[in-house]
């Protein structure tokens, strides 16, 4: 059984801490640029909800997701708003956003559980939405702690690109970490635009 969420409600107050040690903001800069006015986002694995409140900041719809109810109350508290409790493989919405951003949350299911998921986030976009997904880099998946992790290379994440028709790769690209005092691990990054 995987532990993921299990860490994050038991270390909720560290890890909602930590997040907002991170200041750098081109991942969501980036992301945002490419998308229309207004528009709706689901933020898949919110955490503390850090990044809604950037995305609210400038003017689009978000909808906050994650799957321990204790980061989403946390969330919850520092957005003063609520924070819907659910894990990935619940996610059931038709075309409804046209941006789903996932930073660093997809890559905690195991790699199966990964692709059973990528149709489901292409099936949430509107046609010609886009999805934001962040993986840590390598091939070594397993836990670190009670943490599941699913690394990705160019070349993986392209075999998992192509299990999924109605996604495109539009961008894929590698940034160092973002937590001061953290080991300088690397992260895949990449936008994936649904055709149509």
């Amino acid at each position: 059984m995987n532990t993921t969420i299990a860490y994050f409600d038991e270390n909720a107050e560290r890890c909602f801490a930590d997040a907002f040690t991170i200041t750098e903001r081109s991942n969501q800069d980036r992301f945002v640029a490419e998308l229309p006015a207004g528009a709706s986002i689901l933020d898949l694995g919110c955490g503390s909800g850090r990044d809604t409140a950037y995305f609210r900041e400038r003017g689009f719809l978000v909808t906050p997701t994650d799957g321990s109810a204790r980061m989403c109350a946390l969330a919850s508290d520092y957005l003063g708003a609520p924070v819907r409790v659910q894990e990935f493989n619940e996610l059931d919405d038709k075309e409804l956003y046209d941006g789903i951003y996932a930073s660093a949350s997809i890559m905690h299911l195991e790699y199966d559980k990964l692709v059973a998921l990528m149709p489901k986030l292409a099936r949430a976009l509107k046609p010609g939405g886009l999805l934001y997904v962040s993986f840590k880099y390598g091939n070594q998946d397993g836990y670190l702690g009670k943490r599941y992790y699913t690394y990705m290379t160019e070349e993986r994440f392209a075999e998992l690109v192509a299990t999924v028709p109605e996604l495109e790769a539009t961008q894929v690209g590698i940034f160092g970490n973002e937590h001061p005092g953290q080991p300088d691990f690397r992260w895949l990054w990449a936008h994936l635009r649904k055709r149509g």
